[in-house]
């Protein structure tokens, strides 16, 4: 709220707000509440909530009733910290939770909640699991006390998909559409949440440090890192002290593997303050990119400590776990994230390469299909999908998964060749090699060969395949292409030797064989196959 009122321009001591009145209660209450916010505030929650017995007025209310809840949820977290198994770690409630429900259930019946009060009857259904009840409370509280932004946020973790979001009857109130940019960005809708943060930059929150956090957070889950990058570069520059969102950050700098830059924010961060999550979290991305994982893990541990519903603490827990080889502990790691967010499809997708370590692939197809769900546009997701379905010999459905990988945008050009493979094992030559010839002018169009060894197999089947089909030139052309890598020099030679004592036989190219496309002699990012190939019937909806 203070950043946002910072984004606006000042208003003139005419038009301020005159503050609150104080009732007879608060006056009455004034003392106890004040001796029990200072015991509140040392995290003494007992204490605050005996001292709070018998007030009447809402804000001494809330405080007792917020400080038995927090009471509660630290004990919880100390019975957690010292029980021995994972077993043991899910079993461990917050015994306070019914009692609190009962204790405001009475009062919300009588209509004698205010906005906070709502907010906290809330965060106990949630907790206790009742999440239709816990939606209706929220929206109650979003009604009653619409600049709340903690209401909003739980009601946020609570909404699935943007059906739900339709039927849910909000206030009309601009914090609505920061709800709606946050909540479209939660759903992986990024061009409308960048929309909507457009829209409140236009409506006067151009300097708002919130808002163009959150548009580079909408970036990085659309994996436009370079633009990403950019605005959090920006954002440092506004605001250099800053901690929020420097974990997504340190993500990007991570995956470009930008070590010096990474160790820059690392020490930076620790400056400011070393005991907050968002640096544990940081220095740990540090350590992980120097493959230095037990400290990574320590590192992400230390931020559990701090705060243990962290999202990306757990994520990354269990990033460092698969690259020690520690499964068991991984799956706990995930479990965890997806507990704390079930939305968060890196948690599901982690999930199931674990279990496809452990050659378990109907679990894993499980896991891998909830991450696609989540992310149904991401290329990564469904060649993982294809994997799996492949081990389990659904072949159809592999090849869907991978065609459909493809026409969503390869992110990792490893689609196609997959596809080729496995037409190549169903004898299917001609679908092989369209996919082959795809894949070829992809990797030659992006400047680089990012796969050596899959561009050389490719250009062995298609030598193959023309040679096959008496299609001299063709043949030799790929033939060529394959004495420039390590691996298949030899062969590339001998089916040239081949092709050239052919012609000297008298052997023409056949022209009986109709081929639905040609490979140029010469290939280049300008000069690739140049008629197109008829698309294979392969583009449902992945089952």
């Amino acid at each position: 709220a203070s950043e946002l009122a910072f984004a606006l321009d000042p208003l003139p001591l005419s038009e301020l707000p005159p503050p609150p009145a104080l009732t007879e209660e608060d006056a009455r209450d004034l003392d106890a509440y004040t001796l029990a916010k200072s015991y509140f505030d040392l995290k003494e929650y007992d204490r605050a909530a005996y001292f709070l017995r018998g007030c009447k007025s809402q804000k001494a209310y809330f405080l007792y009733m917020y400080s038995r809840y927090l009471s509660g949820e630290k004990k919880k977290d100390d019975e957690t910290v010292d029980s021995l198994g994972p077993l043991e770690k899910g079993q461990v409630k917050n015994e306070a939770l019914r009692e609190l429900r009962v204790e405001l259930s009475k009062k919300h019946k009588a209509r004698e909640l205010d906005g906070f009060g709502l907010y906290l009857y809330g965060v106990v259904l949630r907790k206790l699991d009742l999440v239709k009840e816990a939606i209706d409370v929220f929206v109650e509280a979003a009604h009653v006390l619409p600049l709340h932004w903690g209401a909003w946020l739980e009601l946020c973790n609570l909404i699935t998909d943007k059906e739900m979001l339709k039927f849910l009857s909000l206030p009309d109130t601009w914090m609505k559409e920061f709800f709606l940019a946050h909540i479209y960005t939660e759903l992986q809708l990024i061009e409308e949440a960048l929309q909507k943060y457009q829209s409140l930059i236009d409506a006067g929150f151009s300097k708002s440090t919130y808002i163009i956090s959150q548009i580079a957070v909408a970036y990085h889950n659309i994996r436009d890192i370079d633009k990403a990058l950019s605005i959090f570069n920006e954002l440092r520059k506004q605001d250099p002290y800053r901690i929020e969102n420097m974990d997504t950050f340190s993500n990007l700098l991570y995956v470009r593997s930008m070590k010096p830059e990474l160790s820059y924010l690392a020490h930076n961060l620790c400056e400011i303050d070393k005991y907050r999550v968002e640096t544990c979290c940081v220095i740990g991305n540090y350590y992980s990119l120097r493959s230095q994982h037990e400290k990574a893990a320590l590192y992400f541990q230390r931020a559990l400590k701090l705060n243990p519903r962290y999202l990306g603490a757990w994520t990354l827990m269990g990033h460092e776990y698969m690259e020690m080889k520690n499964t068991s502990a991984a799956i706990q790691a995930y479990r965890h994230a997806i507990e704390v967010n079930k939305r968060d499809y890196r948690a599901w997708y982690g999930l199931g390469q674990t279990y496809e370590i452990l050659k378990m692939p109907f679990y894993c197809l499980y896991y891998y299909r909830r991450a696609h769900q989540l992310r149904p546009n991401d290329s990564r997701m469904l060649v993982a999908l294809g994997e799996c379905y492949e081990k389990l010999n659904q072949l159809v459905e592999a090849k869907k998964c991978y065609w459909r990988a493809y026409a969503v945008g390869d992110v990792e050009k490893m689609a196609l060749v997959k596809l080729a493979k496995l037409h190549e094992q169903l004898n299917e030559s001609e679908q092989a090699a369209q996919c082959y010839i795809k894949y070829i002018q992809d990797i030659y169009s992006c400047g680089e060969l990012v796969e050596h060894v899959e561009v050389s197999t490719a250009f062995r089947y298609l030598a193959q395949y023309y040679f096959k089909c008496k299609l001299w030139d063709e043949a030799s052309a790929c033939a060529q292409k394959c004495c420039a890598f390590n691996d298949t020099r030899e062969e590339g030679k001998a089916l040239l030797r081949q092709i050239l004592q052919l012609r000297n036989q008298g052997e023409t190219s056949s022209t009986d064989i109709a081929a639905p496309f040609f490979l140029p002699a010469s290939l280049s990012a300008n000069n690739t196959p140049t008629r197109r190939v008829s698309p294979l019937n392969l583009s449902s909806v992945t089952p």
